[in-house]
């Protein structure tokens, strides 16, 4: 497995190579400061950096976002909070917004891999993944009204378009932690594992959907997101349009006349 940044580096970004586990066509982002991978500026910083570069990447066809040492993130340094005024907190829930939205809008499918504490920050992070595998230890919550605040990354939007507005409101208004099986129950996550299987499982998902039709995923991703900001007759228009513009493509022909011949398909991307 080759390391694409410094070890020292709170976020390590690693790619297929060598022995290791990450399969061809993923990238493996990890979140590296112990003990808790409490995100700070510096951390998000990086974050930016490791997600404009993915942006980039015609190699990488799935990504896999996890945390090191047997915990997500806990949250945003609350020490660092703790000492901005309006403008630097509006500041740093813009550019955390700005952030994550890189990371949601990454053409490649995301999979999040949470265990131990996904809180806070850390759970807007996850919110963030398209799809999200849990450790059966694994605890969510967003605790920031008891910290005289409310979630700024983007868990009052993405929340409730994921598990519906009245769970959302429980989850944000009381700042109560759900453990993996209720987050599961909820619609948080879409699958629990055992703690020793979820990085495994998480590069194996990824590794399905990078062998998959990588066009045809980024215009999935693309109409549901253009969608939810459009009302449904809208929202509609879009889906045909990005319906209608796959015909033609290699991935499109391929894929039909697979499943014509009753046949595994190859998909390149084009």
């Amino acid at each position: 497995m080759s390391e694409s940044n410094e070890s020292r580096k709170s976020v390590r970004l690693l790619h297929a190579g060598g022995d290791g586990p990450v399969p061809e066509g993923v990238a493996l982002i990890q979140l590296d400061r112990p003990p808790l991978n409490l995100i700070d500026r510096g951390m998000l910083a990086e974050l930016a950096a490791v997600v404009e570069s993915l942006a980039a990447a015609e190699d990488v066809r799935a990504v896999v976002l996890a945390g090191a040492g047997g915990r997500f993130s806990a949250g945003i340094e609350v020490a660092e909070l703790s000492e901005l005024d309006t403008l630097e907190a509006t500041a740093l829930a813009l550019r955390g917004q700005e952030v994550l939205a890189g990371l949601s809008s990454l053409s490649q499918p995301v999979v999040g891999a949470v265990d131990g504490a996904c809180h806070g920050g850390g759970l807007e992070l996850a919110l963030a993944c398209d799809l999200r595998l849990a450790a059966d230890d694994a605890t969510f919550g967003l605790p920031q009204v008891k910290l005289g605040v409310v979630p700024g990354w983007g868990a009052t939007q993405r929340l409730p378009r994921l598990i519906g507005e009245g769970r959302a409101r429980s989850l944000i208004l009381t700042g109560r932690q759900l453990d993996a099986a209720a987050a599961h129950a909820a619609g948080l996550v879409d699958e629990v594992v055992a703690p020793d299987k979820l990085l495994p499982a998480a590069l194996a998902l990824a590794g399905r959907l990078a062998t998959g039709p990588s066009l045809a995923i980024a215009a999935a991703k693309e109409a549901i997101a253009g969608g939810c900001e459009r009302p449904l007759a809208a929202g509609l228009r879009l889906e045909a349009a990005i319906y209608g513009g796959l015909y033609g493509s290699e991935d499109q022909k391929e894929g039909m006349q697979a499943h014509l011949q009753n046949r595994e398909p190859t998909f390149r991307g084009r």
